[in-house]
């Protein structure tokens, strides 16, 4: 069974503006970026205060359909295994459903059996939340730039 972490939802916008809205993460995850978040093999890293810093590498780029950044860092300070994050793969599936577009996120390698699942899981809902805004109105809730 797959029991990864999974968030969807559906907009008005197009799969173009959903692509363009997930590799501006600096819009709607963190202020905190270091690094190019656009291209295949791009690699940026983001830092939430002393709590969570991961490195990202862009391993799958196809334009308005799909992203996958795979975790080659991660030091989560809140849990026993400040690696949990390193060798998980973070997927956005971008889909046209009738005159609407889907995303699908996943973060492969979350799942239930793993420490930082729930506190993860709230930290992901906010953020998808956030690019959801950055989607439909230009404007997301990123984490602010220390």
């Amino acid at each position: 069974m797959d029991n990864n972490l999974t968030i969807t939802f559906t907009v008005d916008q197009s799969p173009a503006e959903v692509f363009s809205a997930i590799n501006s993460v600096s819009k709607w995850w963190t202020e905190n970026i270091q690094g190019a978040s656009a291209k295949l093999n791009d690699e940026f890293s983001v830092q939430f205060k002393d709590v969570h810093y991961t490195k990202q590498k862009l391993v799958t780029v196809v334009p308005d359909k799909k992203v996958e950044w795979l975790v080659t860092e991660s030091k989560l300070t809140f849990i026993k295994n400040v690696q949990e994050w390193k060798g998980t793969t973070v997927v956005f599936d971008i889909s046209k459903t009738g005159d609407k577009t889907t995303l699908l996120f996943t973060h492969i390698g979350l799942t239930p059996e793993v420490e930082c699942y729930k506190d993860c899981q709230k930290g992901w809902t906010y953020f998808i939340d956030s690019l959801h805004k950055l989607i439909e109105t230009g404007t997301g809730v990123p984490d602010k730039k220390d």
